[in-house]
């Protein structure tokens, strides 16, 4: 894994042994918030346009949240496989079904 000279240039892979920055944490976050508020803007201007006031906004929220949450999931998934190593599913070891 190459590191970075004092020079800058292009940054290098990650190092798996270093913990995730608290950057990753907080761009998480800034992407369930901002899923949010463009979800609740869609059924705010779905129920001006149709005139079902509050449904479109209640059903918008709550789908923009799963869908916030399950990107955070995703992403938050991959940065501790990519930290573990990659070991996922289908490694050895565990208590699942290892034939003997």
């Amino acid at each position: 894994m190459t590191e970075p000279g004092p020079s800058g240039g292009q940054p290098g892979p990650r190092n798996a042994s270093k913990p995730a920055s608290g950057a990753e944490y907080a761009g998480a976050g800034l992407q369930l918030a901002m899923t949010l508020v463009a979800f609740m803007f869609l059924g705010i201007w779905l129920d001006k346009r149709l005139g079902s006031s509050p449904w479109f906004v209640l059903i918008c929220v709550f789908a923009g949240f799963g869908a916030g949450f399950y990107s955070i999931y995703r992403r938050l998934m991959g940065s501790a496989k990519r930290d573990s190593g990659g070991t996922g599913r289908g490694g050895s070891g565990g208590a699942g079904g290892s034939a003997r």
